[in-house]
Protein backbone atom coordinates (compact mmCIF):
# COMPACT_ATOMS: atom_id res chain seq x y z
CA UNK A 1 0.00 0.00 0.00
CA UNK A 2 1.42 3.37 -0.99
CA UNK A 3 -0.88 5.62 1.08
CA UNK A 4 -1.85 7.59 -2.00
CA UNK A 5 1.71 8.04 -3.26
CA UNK A 6 2.36 6.55 -6.65
CA UNK A 7 5.82 6.09 -8.13
CA UNK A 8 6.96 8.97 -10.29
CA UNK A 9 8.94 6.73 -12.62
CA UNK A 10 8.42 3.30 -14.06
CA UNK A 11 10.89 1.11 -15.84
CA UNK A 12 9.26 -0.74 -18.67
CA UNK A 13 11.90 -3.40 -19.16
CA UNK A 14 13.35 -1.78 -22.22
CA UNK A 15 16.45 -3.97 -22.34
CA UNK A 16 15.75 -6.74 -24.82
CA UNK A 17 17.62 -9.94 -25.56
CA UNK A 18 17.22 -11.12 -29.13
CA UNK A 19 17.96 -14.77 -29.78
CA UNK A 20 18.52 -15.60 -33.43
CA UNK A 21 18.59 -19.22 -34.50
CA UNK A 22 18.88 -20.59 -38.03
CA UNK A 23 16.36 -23.38 -37.36
CA UNK A 24 13.95 -21.87 -34.81
CA UNK A 25 13.92 -18.26 -36.00
CA UNK A 26 13.93 -15.22 -33.74
CA UNK A 27 12.87 -14.67 -30.17
CA UNK A 28 12.79 -11.40 -28.24
CA UNK A 29 12.90 -11.48 -24.44
CA UNK A 30 12.24 -8.27 -22.51
CA UNK A 31 14.36 -7.91 -19.40
CA UNK A 32 13.98 -5.65 -16.38
CA UNK A 33 17.72 -4.93 -16.13
CA UNK A 34 21.07 -5.53 -17.75
CA UNK A 35 21.78 -8.13 -15.06
CA UNK A 36 18.70 -10.08 -16.19
CA UNK A 37 19.68 -9.69 -19.84
CA UNK A 38 23.19 -10.98 -19.14
CA UNK A 39 21.72 -14.01 -17.35
CA UNK A 40 19.42 -14.75 -20.32
CA UNK A 41 22.34 -14.52 -22.75
CA UNK A 42 24.47 -16.81 -20.58
CA UNK A 43 21.67 -19.39 -20.49
CA UNK A 44 21.07 -19.34 -24.25
CA UNK A 45 24.13 -18.18 -26.19
CA UNK A 46 25.46 -21.69 -26.83
CA UNK A 47 22.14 -23.02 -28.13
CA UNK A 48 21.45 -20.24 -30.66
CA UNK A 49 23.28 -18.82 -33.65
CA UNK A 50 23.53 -15.30 -32.21
CA UNK A 51 22.39 -13.67 -28.98
CA UNK A 52 22.14 -9.87 -28.78
CA UNK A 53 21.38 -7.33 -26.06
CA UNK A 54 19.49 -4.30 -27.34
CA UNK A 55 19.16 -1.14 -25.22
CA UNK A 56 16.07 1.08 -24.91
CA UNK A 57 17.18 3.19 -27.90
CA UNK A 58 17.30 0.14 -30.14
CA UNK A 59 21.11 0.03 -30.23
CA UNK A 60 22.79 -3.37 -30.09
CA UNK A 61 25.21 -3.18 -27.15
CA UNK A 62 26.26 -6.83 -27.19
CA UNK A 63 26.36 -9.53 -29.84
CA UNK A 64 27.67 -13.03 -29.16
CA UNK A 65 29.11 -13.36 -32.67
CA UNK A 66 31.64 -10.62 -31.90
CA UNK A 67 32.10 -10.73 -28.11
CA UNK A 68 32.27 -13.08 -25.16
CA UNK A 69 29.47 -12.44 -22.65
CA UNK A 70 31.79 -12.80 -19.64
CA UNK A 71 34.23 -10.22 -21.04
CA UNK A 72 31.38 -7.86 -21.94
CA UNK A 73 29.85 -8.25 -18.46
CA UNK A 74 33.18 -7.34 -16.86
CA UNK A 75 33.52 -4.22 -19.04
CA UNK A 76 29.89 -3.26 -18.36
CA UNK A 77 30.47 -3.54 -14.59
CA UNK A 78 33.62 -1.40 -14.86
CA UNK A 79 31.76 1.25 -16.88
CA UNK A 80 28.89 1.26 -14.40
CA UNK A 81 31.32 1.67 -11.51
CA UNK A 82 33.12 4.54 -13.28
CA UNK A 83 29.83 6.33 -13.84
CA UNK A 84 28.93 6.07 -10.18
CA UNK A 85 32.15 7.78 -9.07
CA UNK A 86 32.48 10.43 -11.81
CA UNK A 87 31.78 13.73 -10.10
CA UNK A 88 33.10 17.20 -10.79
CA UNK A 89 35.99 18.03 -8.56
CA UNK A 90 35.09 20.62 -5.94
CA UNK A 91 37.05 21.77 -2.90
CA UNK A 92 34.69 22.84 -0.15
CA UNK A 93 36.14 25.80 1.77
CA UNK A 94 34.47 24.39 4.89
CA UNK A 95 35.99 20.92 4.44
CA UNK A 96 32.58 19.25 4.32
CA UNK A 97 33.01 15.67 3.09
CA UNK A 98 29.46 15.67 1.71
CA UNK A 99 29.92 18.78 -0.43
CA UNK A 100 30.09 18.30 -4.21
CA UNK A 101 29.88 20.68 -7.16
CA UNK A 102 26.36 19.49 -7.99
CA UNK A 103 25.27 18.99 -4.36
CA UNK A 104 26.66 21.79 -2.18
CA UNK A 105 26.63 21.78 1.59
CA UNK A 106 24.37 24.33 3.30
CA UNK A 107 27.23 26.76 3.99
CA UNK A 108 28.36 26.74 0.33
CA UNK A 109 24.74 27.21 -0.79
CA UNK A 110 24.49 30.28 1.47
CA UNK A 111 27.75 31.64 0.06
CA UNK A 112 26.53 31.13 -3.52
CA UNK A 113 23.28 33.00 -2.81
CA UNK A 114 25.19 35.85 -1.14
CA UNK A 115 27.50 36.13 -4.17
CA UNK A 116 24.48 36.65 -6.43
CA UNK A 117 23.36 39.75 -4.48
Amino acid sequence: MTNGLEPTEEYDGSVTVRLLDDQRGREAIRCASYEDAIAVVKENHRSVTVAKIVDRDGDVVFTSSEMDIDDWETEWEHAKRRLSVDVDEYDCPYDSVGCFADDLCVQCQIDRVQEQY
